[in-house]
């Protein structure tokens, strides 16, 4: 028997991959799901496919069960419409990354040894044979991280209510039994995760130089050096890495002490390892906002330009951070000229060593 021709073939494999094939129009999967075309469309979009035409059999059972997944946690209210299309957003953003490295893996695997790709029934083959082991990896990560996450969720809310008796305590003895300084509960914390937090730069210096004179084996050795060396030191820290741009890496942490330990292990172990460019950090401190696996505020803004300014085996914190490390004979802290930077006139770096 041939092998399935080209446009065979991809049906071949989506049908292996998706469970089935596109049987049904975006109206039919708006009816069987009960989500309308419009939103349907807009989730579509959110996910980062393109609109398809009404009429165009693209869409398979597994499409309207997720549809219908969707509905069932908005009706539970665990999110509404709009959070869902933020959600959809966020996962078609991260796991499209994941989907083609993955390809981009198992092709380069099959073709490793011979000179001609593979044909296509082997790649049905290894697809179907792959998949339920891909699967299951990425929901066991998946899971290790919700059990990570929820850890420090309940761990906050124990320390929140902590505060906040103690806090009721100190009142009420100024007040009388039970007094409190509102007259009334303490409000909930809003949707929006928005704490104080410790932000971090990491890049690496002449980046764009060094790899004018390198080819793509050396290339993406020094890749993934530098995303093993941050990612190991900031999960060692106990921050979390929240992407990797190119040769710069954006990390968090809930403390500036944490956050400070990292930038300068960061520094010491590039200092010492051959072949790897230099690195600079900025550290910021102060309101940041969470939302979707990705972060905003004045920080992660500060503590970007920070390292733009930042020179080669240096850390620069902002006066923020500073403040939080004051008194701790583990830093020493040394303020700057104020500089001039986009978005800022007069930032005032601190120049940040570890203490003698």
């Amino acid at each position: 028997m041939s092998p399935p021709g080209g446009d065979q073939l991809r049906r071949s494999v989506e049908e292996v991959l998706l469970g089935g094939g596109r049987v049904w129009t975006r109206r039919e999967v708006a009816e069987r799901s009960g989500v309308g075309p419009e939103r349907t469309a807009q989730i579509w979009r959110a996910l980062g496919f393109p609109v398809v035409d009404d009429d165009a059999l693209v869409f398979t059972d597994a499409d309207v069960d997720a549809l219908c997944a969707g509905e069932r946690l908005i009706e539970s209210g665990l999110i509404t419409e709009e959070s869902e299309t933020m959600m959809a957003r966020a996962l078609g953003h991260h796991l499209s990354r994941l989907a083609e490295w993955q390809v981009h893996t198992l092709w380069t695997w099959m073709n490793r040894d011979s000179g001609h790709p593979s044909g296509g029934g082997e790649l049905m083959d290894h697809a179907a044979a792959l998949l339920p082991e891909l699967e299951l990896l990425q929901r066991h990560v998946w899971r290790r991280h919700l059990a990570a996450y929820t850890g420090r969720v309940l761990a906050e809310a124990e320390a929140d209510a902590d505060t906040r008796v103690g806090q009721g305590q100190g009142q009420g003895q100024g007040q009388g039994q039970g007094g409190t300084a509102s007259g009334g509960p303490v409000p909930p914390r809003a949707s929006a995760d928005v704490r104080d937090r410790a932000v971090g730069f990491t890049d690496m210096v002449g980046y764009t130089r060094m790899t004018r004179g390198l080819d793509t084996t050396e290339l993406v050795r020094v890749l993934d050096r530098f995303e093993s060396l941050t990612g190991d030191v900031v999960a060692d820290g106990r921050g979390r890495v929240v992407k990797t741009i190119g040769d710069e890496v954006l990390f968090v942490c809930e403390s500036a002490s944490a956050a400070a330990d990292i930038a300068l292990e960061l520094t010491a172990r590039a200092e010492a390892e051959k072949g790897l460019p230099q690195m600079r950090t900025g550290l910021a401190h102060g309101a940041v906002l969470s939302r979707f696996g990705d972060v905003y505020g004045g920080a992660v803004n500060v503590a970007a330009r920070l390292t733009a300014v930042a020179r080669p085996n240096t850390v620069l914190a902002d006066t923020a951070f500073a403040g939080e490390l004051a008194g701790m004979a583990a830093y020493t802290l040394r303020a700057l000229r104020p500089v001039s930077v986009r978005g800022y006139s007069r930032l005032r770096p601190v120049l940040l060593r570890a203490g003698r």
